[in-house]
């Protein structure tokens, strides 16, 4: 299980190899990009703060290891995992030496490669506590389990993602667009009201008293 709602991005050529492993991250519940070349990738990684770069090392156009290099230069916070068809102790050694937090090489089983996704994100993140708590509602990202006044509140995986990150905030004011961001994806229209029909079932859901306010203007903070 999860341990944190986590943004990733897959840069990998192979489409339908790509499309396996994020239609399986989603169902992690994490958000998940995808770009099929090295090109892309890096235009993605340091324009998005993702927690994880699924990072294929043969990308076509700009290879994989330029893309390392420059993501580990513009977003050190990002963990790098590489992916590569060779899995020669030389080839992990090099991938290593040029930024990579961890090297994976194909085939892999699914299990274990979320496993080091959630490692690397847990490895770049700051130490927080394993359960949430404000006021008597308390979210528990490993169970994905969230209580008020001890009874359990049923949501969605978006409607739990967007709690998550506005109880981590402690009381700071979110934008819609850092919401989107951290729990929706590239897919998403920026124009969309998704992010504040999910505050408002969020909210019935909660029940009474009210702890997501509307902040005019700015965006969405617990009370």
């Amino acid at each position: 299980m999860l341990n944190r709602h986590m943004r990733v991005l897959i840069a990998e050529d192979e489409q339908r190899l790509a499309e396996a492993i994020a239609r399986g991250l989603r169902r992690e519940g994490m958000a998940v990009d995808l770009a099929p070349d090295g090109t892309d990738a890096l235009v993605k990684a340091t324009v998005v703060r993702y927690d994880v770069l699924v990072l294929d090392r043969d990308l076509p156009g700009l290879h994989g290891d330029d893309v390392c290099r420059a993501v580990r230069g513009e977003r050190p916070e990002t963990g790098i995992l590489m992916l590569t068809a060779a899995g020669a102790l030389e080839d992990l050694v090099e991938g290593l030496s040029l930024g990579a937090d961890d090297y994976l090489p194909k085939p892999f089983r699914f299990a274990e490669l979320v496993a080091r996704i959630q490692a690397l994100a847990r490895r770049s993140s700051p130490s927080r506590p394993p359960v949430l708590g404000h006021s008597d509602i308390e979210l528990d990202p490993a169970r994905r389990v969230v209580t008020r006044a001890g009874r359990p509140v049923e949501l969605t995986r978006k409607e739990f993602g967007v709690l998550e990150v506005l109880m981590s905030a402690e009381g700071a004011t979110i934008s819609a667009e850092q919401l989107l961001e951290r729990v929706w994806d590239e897919h998403t229209d920026p124009f969309t009201n998704v992010v504040r029909m999910t505050i408002m079932t969020l909210r019935r859901k909660l029940g009474d008293p009210p702890v997501v306010e509307t902040v005019i203007g700015v965006g969405y903070r617990m009370t």
